[in-house]
């Protein structure tokens, strides 16, 4: 009787636990709320890496997340829906691109403010866009090369 009654409260302090995790981990910002920055799109060539969730960043800082992704039938592009911090005012030249975290981590975008005095409003789009650089196949690209290229030669001095 006595082992059955702290194999109980052993259970019951499990379950506790993991209903404190849970609330945490819901409670967490960017987890489990909707975000309340405004939403801007953009598409991209390649974004391999990227996924609901990730960073949007801007000289490092976390400005945004990225809410969906979805592939443009029409062009095929990979169309990116981001929230943006309203706090952030970007403007309507704004570039993005797909970058990581050094040579293997985590990928985000990574946005540079043009010098345009436009806003970009809920629902905008920036245009100016580069996707992701797959780097294996840079690698094997250089490494596998069978074009025969040589490398240029020296100019001829004049004598």
């Amino acid at each position: 009787m006595n082992n059955s009654m702290v194999e109980t409260l052993i259970g019951a302090v499990v379950i506790l636990i993991a209903g404190a995790f849970l609330a945490f981990a819901y409670n967490t910002p960017g987890m489990g709320k909707n975000s309340s920055g405004y939403l801007i799109t953009a598409e991209f060539d390649n974004v391999e890496g990227v996924n609901v969730g990730s960073d949007i960043r801007m000289a490092g800082i976390k400005i945004g997340t990225v809410t969906a992704q979805s592939l443009n039938p029409e062009n095929y592009q990979a169309l990116i829906s981001m929230s943006i911090d309203p706090a952030v005012q970007l403007t309507d030249d704004t570039s993005a691109k797909v970058t990581s975290e050094g040579l293997l981590g985590s990928k985000f975008i990574s946005l540079e403010p043009g010098g345009s005095e436009t806003k970009l409003a809920n629902g905008g789009v920036i245009t100016y866009t580069q996707g992701a650089v797959d780097i294996w196949s840079l690698i094997s690209q250089a490494m596998f090369d069978k074009s025969g290229a040589k490398a240029p030669e020296a100019p001829k001095q004049a004598q």
